[in-house]
């Protein structure tokens, strides 16, 4: 599962890269656009995947979501950084994508944790990954756990463990601070347990990678 983080959403040079290209494909520059693209479609993807589960779903969500980036591109604004602005479009692509599909399902409020003013359950009948990453059948069980959250543990679980990212990088994608990004963390994990069975190893044994930068 450990991949290394794509380029521009690691470290805050490639961050800075991420908003002068969007900048320059402002301005009309289409070969900033395709670097743009090019850097970001492997994080876009699996970010996806986690959102609605299909393989095929997450390659076609993520490319309509860098369709919306171009069309959208002159109401991005001078100043304001590239990657929050693009995991909005990303993630409301695939939510919407699941609402119109009579995958998601509104959660009650006891449900969700204090900081979240809204979730929903997705319906997830995709088959577990077939790679190295499910080949036994503890991780089989992990995945069928974690496709059991709801939209936001799976969101900030793919963000913090399946791309590694930082909970500075994590806030700054989601636009939120980082006690949010903590708190939302907690609970996420907190949920994940309760659908594990008690004795599973581990998260680093059950697909889900240790804990690494914070």
């Amino acid at each position: 599962m450990k991949s290394g983080p794509d380029p521009g959403y690691a470290a805050p040079e490639m961050q800075c890269e991420a908003t002068r290209l969007m900048l320059a494909a402002k301005r009309g520059d289409k070969q900033a656009f395709d670097a743009l693209v090019e850097s970001l479609r492997g994080r876009a993807f699996h970010v996806a995947r986690a959102l609605v589960g299909s393989h095929d779903d997450a390659m076609e969500l993520s490319q309509e979501a860098f369709l919306k980036v171009y069309r959208s591109r002159e109401t991005f604004r001078d100043g304001e950084p590239f990657l929050p602005w693009f995991h909005r479009i990303l993630r409301n692509t695939c939510f919407s994508f699941l609402r119109d599909n009579k995958r998601a399902r509104t959660l009650s409020a006891r449900n969700q944790s204090e900081d979240e003013d809204f979730d929903f359950e997705i319906v997830d009948d995709e088959p577990a990954p077939g790679d190295a990453l499910v080949a036994d059948e503890r991780a089989q069980t992990f995945w069928k756990a974690f496709r059991a959250l709801g939209a936001r543990d799976r969101e900030i679980l793919a963000l913090r463990h399946f791309k590694e990212l930082s909970y500075k990088e994590i806030a700054t994608a989601l636009g939120v601070p980082e006690g949010t990004v903590m708190s939302r963390l907690f609970h996420a994990r907190r949920r994940l347990r309760e659908k594990l069975d008690p004795d599973m190893l581990p998260p680093e044994e059950t697909g889900l990678p240790s804990e690494g930068r914070r």
